[in-house]
C-alpha cells in the first residue's frame, strides 16, 4: 500500500522569531531547576541569581541582535553599564 496517496493534515505556520507560551514554560523550567541544584549542592543564593541573570542577559541579546533589534540593544548595554557602575 502506497502511504503518499492519504492527505496528511497541514501544521500551522510557525513565524519565526516569536516565542510561544511552551517555550516559555520550558525556559522557566530549565532556570528554576538549575537555580535548585546549584543551591543544593550549596552555591550561595547571590552566587546563583548572578549566574542565571548573566545567562538571561546573553539571551535577551542573542534574541535582539539575531532579530536586529538594535534599540533593545542600546538599552540592555546602558542597564548593563549602570548595574556595573552600581547606579
Amino acid at each position: 500500500m502506497n502511504h503518499s496517496s492519504f492527505p496528511r493534515p497541514h501544521a500551522a505556520p510557525v513565524s519565526p522569531g516569536r516565542w510561544g507560551p511552551t517555550q516559555a514554560l520550558i525556559l522557566l523550567i530549565a532556570f528554576l531547576t538549575l537555580g535548585t541544584l546549584l543551591l543544593h549542592e550549596g552555591t550561595p543564593v547571590g552566587d546563583i541569581l548572578a549566574l542565571l541573570g548573566g545567562c538571561g542577559a546573553i539571551g535577551a541579546g542573542t534574541l535582539a541582535l539575531a532579530g536586529g533589534g538594535r534599540r533593545l540593544m542600546a538599552v540592555l548595554a546602558e542597564a548593563a553599564i549602570r548595574s556595573g557602575v552600581g547606579r
